[in-house]
């Protein structure tokens, strides 16, 4: 062979292994990242190409699929009751993408999971076309819709959680408002398009795309003093429900001039822990949180979750009780103000740990998962968060929280011939505390033989209520009752 042709030779051969090189760093090194590329349209195409599978509650789905036309997705999704669901669903969007379980579960919905390998084989061996799996929630459907219904009477805007105490089964996820995610399912650049935008926070102020359940924090303001109660009985600061507390009246905040109003004339000199959360005395639990200082009132909170995300698996902010807090500043949070801010899922936390005898189980919301048949694929197992308080300890704050219901502010969420116990707050709001405060309700109903079957959270930012109207026992309460009456209920 001639020079010329050995190099061209060279040169070919050269090319033919930069190829082969390039073909297996694609095939391999790049085929997951390539695979996930949101420009990949055959992934998306793909995804649509065949009814997804339901998202389940009570047995029932709250899902469907809907075959398209004039478009290269055969089908679209579509929900039933989307803005009651819509804060445990998220959405599934051939335009917009998904969220929430719709994203987090969407191999098991499309089909494509690896824990589906052996169902689509066997499928495609008997020629039957790939189905999505289904994904079981803990939802209640009859709890979710007292919920819902709930806050859209009230107006305004709120959330509710609540929560299976002995087990951390998630009954009810309600935000309002809310959104249809039926309406912006498609991809048409007029229709969806138009939906979505509208839902935007920039064009909607509401911002009903905001899970107010998982994803906003707000003050606590007085039923964080649960929390407050709980680490005087833990710390031995008092060790009985009927001990008088050791607080004057006015109560200068250390280290200041200034004293720590409470909410009117209440009895709250020396009020015993029972007398002082039935009336929700400011200056016995700020004299309490100041007297355990801050890092006791720190590692109670996040006993109860505090400052850590949690996932259900749909992600829920942290909420938070900050460190490095003088005297002062500790009391102001161990009232739910100043720093202090949770979400309505971790009130419901706070309140099932505190009914389930002071054991906390982890929330969740998918109770399994399974394939187009209907056979398991995966199922959750409870699982034990944290142990904030003792059993006898627990029971003392439950008689506390008991008697705020029967003889206190939490009336409105009596339940003829339930157990109940809860705790009202209202929590300032703004600069100055000039705009209106959010109203809060917790709660737990207890069944004959001392369970409690659910713990709820309720809150409610209403900027067009009269002032002097909001209350955590008259605007929150009325909707915890309602959705405990709901799981009672069913229990039966």
């Amino acid at each position: 062979m001639n020079k010329p042709l050995r190099h061209i030779a060279i040169f070919c051969g050269l090319l033919v292994l930069a190829l082969l090189l390039r073909d297996n760093w694609l095939q391999y090194v790049q085929a997951d990242a390539l695979q996930k590329h949101e420009r990949n349209r055959r992934i998306a195409i793909e995804r649509y190409a065949q009814p997804r599978g339901d998202i389940i509650v009570d047995g029932k789905p709250i899902t469907g699929s809907k075959q398209t036309s004039g478009s290269d997705f055969e089908y679209k999704r579509t929900y039933k009751n989307g803005p009651m669901w819509a804060p445990v669903t998220g959405y599934a969007s051939q335009a917009f993408g998904a969220t929430q379980l719709e994203s987090i579960e969407d191999g098991i919905l499309t089909g494509n999971d690896d824990q589906l390998f052996f169902r689509n084989t066997l499928d495609m061996l008997t020629g039957k076309k790939k189905q999505g799996g289904n994904v079981v929630t803990t939802l209640n459907a009859a709890a979710q819709k007292a919920a819902y219904e709930g806050l859209e009477k009230q107006g305004g805007k709120g959330a509710v959680a609540a929560i299976e105490p002995s087990t951390g089964k998630i009954l009810a996820l309600a935000s309002y408002p809310s959104y249809d995610p039926s309406s912006f399912a498609g991809n048409s650049t007029t229709t969806d398009t138009e939906a979505w935008q509208k839902l935007q926070k920039k064009n909607n102020p509401d911002d009903p795309m905001l899970n107010r359940a998982l994803r906003e924090v707000y003050p606590p303001g007085s039923t964080f003093k649960v929390v407050t109660a709980a680490a005087a009985l833990e710390n031995e600061l008092y060790t009985d429900a009927d001990q008088k507390t050791q607080t004057p009246l006015p109560w200068i905040m250390p280290g200041t001039r200034t004293p720590l109003k409470n909410d009117g004339d209440l009895p709250c000199e020396d009020a015993s822990l029972r007398e002082a959360l039935r009336v929700s005395c400011n200056t016995v639990f700020g004299k309490i949180g100041a007297d355990l200082g801050n890092d006791k009132m720190l590692e109670m909170s996040e006993k109860f979750g505090f400052n850590a995300e949690q996932f259900t698996p749909v992600r829920a902010n942290a909420s938070v009780f900050s460190d490095d807090m003088d005297k002062a500043q500790t009391a102001l949070s161990s009232i739910g103000q100043f720093n202090t801010a949770a979400t309505p899922l971790q009130m419901a936390m706070v309140t099932a740990a505190i009914a389930n005898d002071g054991t906390l189980m982890k929330p969740y919301m998918v109770d399994a998962l399974q394939d187009s048949s209907l056979n398991p694929v995966e199922k959750t197992d409870p699982e034990e968060l944290s142990r904030p308080m003792t059993a006898k300890n627990a029971q003392i704050l439950q008689s506390m929280m008991e008697t705020v219901v029967e003889k206190g502010t939490g009336g409105n969420a009596r339940i003829p011939g339930v157990t109940v116990g809860g705790k009202t707050g209202t929590a300032q709001h703004g600069v100055d505390n000039k705009e209106n405060p959010y109203a809060w309700f917790i709660s737990y109903a207890k069944s004959a033989d001392g369970s409690s079957p659910v713990a709820v959270a309720v809150v409610i930012e209403d900027e067009n209520a009269v002032r002097g109207d909001i209350s955590g026992g008259g605007l929150a309460a009325p909707i915890a009752k309602s959705v405990m009456e709901a799981v009672v209920k069913a229990k039966q």
